[in-house]
């Protein structure tokens, strides 16, 4: 009775080792999976993140050029949110049209300068020299 009590019970000291081999084996790719997963999340939310800070830059400079035309936009290395840097050009483009470009990226090395490998979004526009310039100053002398 002694003996089929010790045998029906528990597993033998093999059983548990090959066990747990195989039950790592199906663990590590998974989890390999969820890391690639979580880094191409982060990089997505960065990404969209410089997205809606170069958009509300450029129309920023957009509302700011009503008034302010002949103001020039330029500006380089600008920190917009944290760690996120922004680039402004701002070039002629006509008599009475400008380009002007936003670039947005994280400053992954922390030198407080976006450079060439950490630009995430670049969205470019002109912007047109308008007439309510003159309507509001010709207002203004009455």
């Amino acid at each position: 009775m002694r003996r089929k009590l010790s045998k029906s019970g528990g597993f033998t000291f093999t059983e548990v080792v090959v066990a747990s081999a195989l039950l790592i084996l199906a663990v590590v790719p998974i989890l390999r999976g969820l890391t690639a997963a979580h880094l191409s999340s982060s990089i997505i939310e960065r990404r969209t993140k410089c997205l809606v800070l170069a958009q509300s830059e450029l129309d920023e400079i957009t509302a700011r050029s009503i008034y302010n035309y002949g103001q020039s936009f330029t500006r380089n290395n600008t920190s917009v949110d944290g760690s996120y840097l922004c680039n402004v050009t701002d070039s002629a483009a006509g008599a009475n049209l400008r380009s002007i470009a936003v670039s947005v990226g994280y400053d992954l090395d922390g030198n407080s300068r976006l450079e060439g490998d950490e630009i995430n979004v670049t969205l470019s526009t002109y912007i047109a020299k308008r007439e309510a310039e003159g309507i509001r100053h010709k207002a203004e002398e009455f």
